[in-house]
């Protein structure tokens, strides 16, 4: 872990605490609004609640392991304890909560029972496979190269992350033919919103080949996984929630 001036540490610490309330106030909300919908819906929203309930859990392990792999130095600055960070908090959080959104997303496309069963045992495959790929490659830190462990398992990792959003997408644009153009509007802020907060992931990942390290890098990473997290769990729960209630409630007029 590298020195951090006060301003680097408790930006991390800050965001790390803005993803807990965050994560803990979404789930509250799903809870009291799960009966809004109705039942052909609702697992999308026990999804999403299952989703931020996980994340707010590893954002307190990982908010607690940054505490105690800090100390405040003479110089007002902080210097590693010598604890390592535990990485690995947030890709066990990935390997629970991406294939829960992917779930959340197929359950509220209006497809078959058949069609929906599929489509989550493929992608939620693909998904879980994305993760343990990419962990791998996480697991060197050092390498500052593509021709590297990191770079070798994040390539992996990518063809099962390109597989999901390529398939994701069609369903989306497919589902968004077939509904209102109020629920069409927000299956494509959906499809927006998966595009560009899951496009930091890899970027993050590969910071290392760009030269991006030390304090302003780890700040950065930390920062930003974060920021992600919250617009991908949160803002993403959100949005699914207020389709399944439109879809609710054109169902029921019907």
């Amino acid at each position: 872990m590298p020195e951090l001036t006060s301003a680097q540490y408790f930006t991390v610490y800050n965001i790390l605490s803005l993803a807990i309330a965050s994560m803990m106030a979404t789930f509250v909300f799903f809870a009291l609004v799960r009966t809004e919908v109705s039942i052909k819906y609702r697992g999308a929203v026990s999804a999403g609640a299952m989703v931020v309930l996980i994340a707010g859990y590893h954002y307190f392990r990982i908010f607690n392991n940054w505490e105690a792999s800090y100390h405040i130095n003479p110089s007002g600055g902080y210097s590693p304890t010598g604890l390592p960070f535990n990485h690995a908090y947030r890709y066990i959080d990935w390997m629970l909560t991406v294939p829960l959104l992917v779930i959340e997303l197929v359950l509220i496309l209006g497809l078959s029972r058949k069609e929906t069963g599929g489509l989550i045992s493929k992608l939620g495959f693909a998904a879980f496979l994305m993760i343990v790929l990419g962990y791998v490659g996480e697991t060197d830190r050092v390498s500052q190269t593509v021709v590297s462990q990191r770079g070798l398992w994040g390539t992996l990792s990518t063809i099962p992350f390109l597989y999901i959003l390529v398939v994701l997408l069609g369903e989306i644009r497919a589902s968004m033919r077939r509904s209102s153009a109020q629920v069409s509007t927000l299956l494509r802020n959906t499809a927006l919103l998966t595009l560009f907060a899951w496009g930091f992931y890899p970027i993050a990942y590969m910071a290392p080949f760009f030269g991006l390290t030390g304090a302003g890098a780890e700040m950065g990473l930390q920062v930003g996984y974060s920021v992600a997290d919250i617009i991908a769990k949160c803002g993403y729960g959100l949005l699914i929630h207020a389709i399944a209630v439109h879809r609710t409630e054109e169902e029921a007029a019907v």
